[in-house]
């Protein structure tokens, strides 16, 4: 599997965000985002997960599903947690397995207890920390396995014991042929991934 962009552009609002982006990402390869405010990095992520119409260039899956999109083919992470408040941790989780398809109850204990939040599991979304609201999203990349990992500030709101356990996440899902692709302003864990530095944008 390999993800290849070419000469992408991306305009939002009338203001073009960047152009001329290219790269390539294959299986166990990880690429991080990097830029100033403004750069396009959540867009450019947005944009791969089919959220937000490209402008310009090309973006292909090669070794994918052939009937899948590639937004189908991956999971997006972003700024916000999106949670149901009135339900339960396990029960946010189990929506949006079974939401996003495939899910399987049986990957639900597991994915919970690999980001700490088995212990708190019947606790309403409404009375989670930021940090357990991001793990509680993290838990969603684990419990329904997709190949490809979109990641914008994963680490936000995360404390080191998170950030650690983040880390070690992304590392299985690399060592198991996965790609990410991830946005930051610093270092999120992500050893020896290639940079891709956008500029400030005009």
């Amino acid at each position: 599997m390999r993800l290849v962009a070419s000469d992408l552009a991306c305009t939002r609002g009338g203001r073009q965000v960047f152009s001329a982006v290219g790269f390539a990402l294959g299986k166990g390869e990880a690429l991080l985002v990097s830029g100033p405010n403004g750069a396009g990095k959540s867009s450019l992520l947005r944009l791969v997960a089919g959220l937000v119409r490209p402008t310009g260039g090309r973006l292909v899956l090669e070794g994918g599903e052939a009937e899948l999109s590639i937004g189908e083919q991956a999971h997006y992470l972003g700024h916000q947690d999106a949670l149901k408040p009135s339900l339960s941790v396990r029960e946010n989780l189990a929506f949006w397995t079974h939401f996003l398809g495939g899910g399987r109850d049986a990957a639900i204990e597991p994915a919970l207890a690999g980001t700490g939040l088995d212990a708190i599991a019947r606790l309403p979304a409404a009375y989670l920390s930021a940090g357990q609201r991001r793990r509680l999203s993290i838990a969603r990349l684990i419990a329904l396995p997709r190949p490809i990992w979109l990641l914008d500030e994963p680490t936000s709101a995360l404390d080191a014991a998170g950030q650690t356990a983040l880390a070690a996440l992304m590392s299985q899902h690399l060592a198991g042929g996965g790609l990410i692709l991830a946005a930051a302003h610093g270092p999120i864990g992500l050893e020896r991934a290639a940079e891709l530095r956008l500029g400030a944008a005009s």
